[in-house]
């Protein structure tokens, strides 16, 4: 690896846009049709930068992510560029306040550029900084599948395996068993017995729902059900794996490694899919995947598939990576799928240049 000057942070950019989505994707919590995300463009004094993005889920959330970071630039510029040593500092700060929600949002979204602009300074790709090899991870295609009925799932699966996957998700969480049974049948139809089914259910269900159609899905082959119940609930994550043959899966929603350590504490799910941005980017992945290691956990990444690729690249119990389209119409070079498999970019950092035509065509701040 090659030697590089201290850099010195001089400013953060930060941008808002809305992102038209491919495929809207309808959950239990409302559609999705417009991607909100904040760009971040961290520079520094000798001329390096490091680029991210954070998805804010609703259009209501990107103007505060966004103005936090704002505030938070005059409090990095300055500063070393050593992203363990930002990421301490600033969760120091909000120590009174805490680290969740839109707070830890932005701290992520600086903690990601930082490793960005630390990889690109020593020329390596991120995967290569974190001590792994440059190499290819398996991906599901999360596009769409969302509560749109079985006829709709079926023709929209044909489409996600039709660019090589052999892994998709299903959205389940309908008003009735029969539903979810319906939609999970067709779509198997569809796409065949070889195909890999994930199935989310965005954390509709009560405890006692849950086991009901946990069990009356245990025979449709499908790979994990993800986030049946509220997230936080871990003692009754705990009772639903004990019931289940099906593998449960869960971890979008750790917000930080202590919650994760919780879970694990609690014995509440077989597999986990940390958030890039909820677990505290990149410096907080690498927490988790320790955690996930002495575990013997599985691990797979939630959205971020740009940044999470390198992630998985380094992580010992690597499982899969969740890929979306989402901020692809943004990207000077769009992550592509072959046979399943995402490679990681080598090129240095985590490999995102913006295409600043589309940019400036989908900002609304």
């Amino acid at each position: 690896m090659s030697s590089t000057p201290a850099l010195t942070i001089s400013g953060l950019d930060v941008r808002a846009v809305h992102v038209p989505m491919r495929i809207p994707l309808q959950t239990s919590s409302g559609t999705i049709a417009v991607a909100p995300l904040a760009l971040l463009d961290l520079h520094t004094a000798e001329g390096v930068t490091g680029r991210t993005y954070l998805f804010c889920y609703t259009p209501l959330v990107l103007q505060p992510v966004c103005a936090l970071l704002r505030n938070l630039e005059p409090v990095l510029r300055g500063q070393a560029l050593a992203p363990l040593a930002i990421d301490q500092a600033l969760h120091a700060r909000f120590r009174l306040l805490g680290s969740k929600g839109v707070v830890g949002m932005a701290l992520a979204g600086i903690d990601m550029a930082a490793w960005d602009a630390l990889a690109r300074a020593l020329g390596q790709p991120l995967a290569r900084v974190l001590g792994a090899e440059v190499g290819e991870v398996p991906a599901y295609n999360s596009c769409g599948l969302g509560l749109i009925g079985a006829a709709r799932a079926a023709a929209e699966a044909e489409t996600l395996v039709a660019p090589g996957f052999d892994a998709i998700k299903v959205r389940l969480g309908y008003p009735t068993l029969v539903e979810d049974l319906e939609v999970v049948r067709a779509v198997r139809r569809a796409i065949g017995e070889k195909v890999r089914l994930m199935s989310d259910y965005n954390q509709v269900l009560s405890v006692p729902e849950a086991e009901q159609r946990i069990r009356a899905l245990a025979g449709e082959g499908l790979s994990w059900i993800e986030e049946p119940c509220v997230a936080d609930d871990y003692e009754g994550y705990a009772r639903l794996r004990a019931a289940a043959t099906t593998p449960i899966q869960m971890g979008e929603n750790w917000w930080g490694p202590k919650e994760m350590a919780a879970s694990l504490r609690a014995g509440a799910s077989d597999l986990g899919m940390p958030d890039a941005m909820k677990i505290g980017g990149v410096s907080g992945w690498l927490q988790a995947a320790a955690l996930a290691q002495a575990a013997g956990m599985p691990l797979s990444t939630h959205l971020f598939p740009e940044v999470s690729v390198h992630l998985m690249a380094a992580t010992p119990t690597r499982h899969w990576l969740e890929f979306v389209d989402w901020a692809s119409p943004l990207l000077a070079e769009p992550m592509q799928i072959r046979a399943g498999r995402a490679r990681v970019p080598d090129r240095p950092g985590t490999g995102i240049e913006w295409d600043e035509a589309a940019v400036r065509r989908c900002l609304v701040d």
